[in-house]
């Protein structure tokens, strides 16, 4: 790339040189707004909502009455029996689909692949728990033998990577994380350090969630987080929009195939982006409000760029984690305009809010985010933020309202940001 590299800030780490390089090779995708990969960016490039009346339970009488639901996902389309299904909660299922899908895409044969150099790094925010709460509903009204004995491995979320490893056979690093809506974008860094340092030569990597029940559609709705325009699902999630409300809740899982650089060209695999840079970090601020100049923002994106060995005006797009959070909207902001400085409002950085399509996955998110950053690498689309119709003045960045457009992308940022303060970022550029 033409442009000067900057050195990065005391105390960033800068990535290893002669390290392993990280690749993506396939994608899967399980999303509101489609069942694949392929499904889901075409739709977000329509400006398609998948927000509608949740259906999932009778939420007649909740304040909350929305959601971004799968629709239409049957757990025998992706090789999950029956019986399996009956003991695996509907996070595990998302992920398991995913995986296939993604494995599938990059065209790993697995008769032929080392089980032992093939891991898993798939989290889960919330879990299982929609087992949890009708095995609850068992106990009070039948006692403790109406209990499922498979209560315990339906309810962890370290299952989501265990199911995939168990039905491939692959015997590598098998990682869970757990940084609420920072999760899926930690589990794929995890998954680049874990190839970097030579622990394995491929990972499944990626988020999975499936926690639209009435109990934590009743906590959010209590905390005060969740928008409650339920005339018009489709217009109800509006990241940084000036009439935004809160976040509307989704479900889903994504997960990408990573590899080592070396290990995919030896097996002639179609690479399709890579992975060159992932900064973690904490606010150290609020349980649930982000710090508002986002410096745990800035510091998660400085490293990541530090890492790619990029300075901030060779990022082309951002996916913005573009909530839809009167605070959280903001401070994101903020911390991209520090970050970026003069590139973030001279046209040259364009931003997007998946979320104001899908809603909010929670610790999906940043995984099905990253799916789409991908996509839009390959394909040289920008996907637009719909519902953008008056910007909050202190969101005065292009955040590519109602449409969606055409760029030869060369190096794009994906941040998630999560309650506790949590932030990661992930930056994947062209191969």
């Amino acid at each position: 790339m033409s442009a000067e590299r900057k050195e990065p800030k005391a105390g960033v780490p800068r990535r290893p040189r002669g390290g392993r390089r990280v690749v993506v090779t396939g994608l899967g995708c399980i999303s509101p707004v489609g069942l694949d990969a392929a499904a889901s960016f075409g739709r977000l490039l329509e400006g398609r909502s998948g927000v509608r009346p949740i259906s999932h339970f009778d939420a007649s009488t909740f304040d909350c009455r929305i959601a971004g639901e799968v629709d239409g996902f049957d757990p025998a389309n992706y090789g999950i029996g029956v019986k399996d299904a009956r003991r695996m909660d509907t996070f595990a299922q998302f992920a398991c689909a995913a995986a296939k899908m993604a494995l599938d895409d990059a065209g790993i044969d697995l008769s032929r692949a080392p089980h032992d150099r093939i891991g898993v790094s798939i989290g889960t925010g919330v879990g299982g728990l929609q087992v949890i709460e009708k095995q609850q509903e068992r106990l009070l009204k039948r006692g403790p033998r109406a209990v499922s004995p498979f209560l315990i491995p339906m309810m962890l979320g370290n299952l989501a990577s265990g199911h995939v490893a168990i039905r491939h056979g692959l015997r590598g690093p098998n990682l869970h994380v757990s940084t609420a809506c920072a999760t899926g974008t930690q589990a794929i860094a995890d998954a680049g350090a874990t190839i970097e340092r030579g622990d394995a030569d491929v990972m499944l990597a990626g988020g999975a969630e499936a926690a639209i029940t009435p109990l934590l559609v009743s906590g959010f709705s209590a905390a005060g987080a969740l928008c409650t325009s339920n005339a018009d699902p489709a217009g109800a999630s509006r990241p940084f929009d000036r009439s935004r409300t809160g976040f509307v809740m989704g479900e889903g899982a994504g997960v990408l195939v990573l590899e080592d650089e070396e290990f995919a060209r030896r097996r002639g695999a179609a690479i399709l982006a890579e992975l060159t840079g992932y900064g973690v970090s904490s606010d150290a601020h609020h349980v649930t409000a982000p710090e508002e100049g986002g410096q745990g923002a800035q510091l998660a994106m400085r490293m990541a760029l530090a890492r790619a060995e990029l300075a901030s005006e060779q990022i082309d797009y951002v996916n913005a984690h573009g909530t839809g959070t009167v605070l959280g909207d903001i401070a994101e902001a903020r911390a991209v305009k520090q970050v970026f400085k003069e590139h973030a409002t001279s046209g040259g950085l364009w931003l997007s809010a998946t979320k104001s399509m899908t809603g909010h996955l929670l610790g999906a998110a940043g995984a099905v985010e990253a799916v789409i950053c991908v996509q839009s690498i390959r394909h040289g689309k920008v996907h637009p933020t719909i519902n953008l119709n008056d910007p909050d003045p202190e969101c005065d960045l292009d955040f590519v309202p109602k449409e969606a457009r055409d760029r030869r992308l060369q190096a794009v940022m994906s941040n998630s940001f999560g309650f506790g303060g949590t932030n990661a970022t992930l930056i994947f550029q062209t191969y």
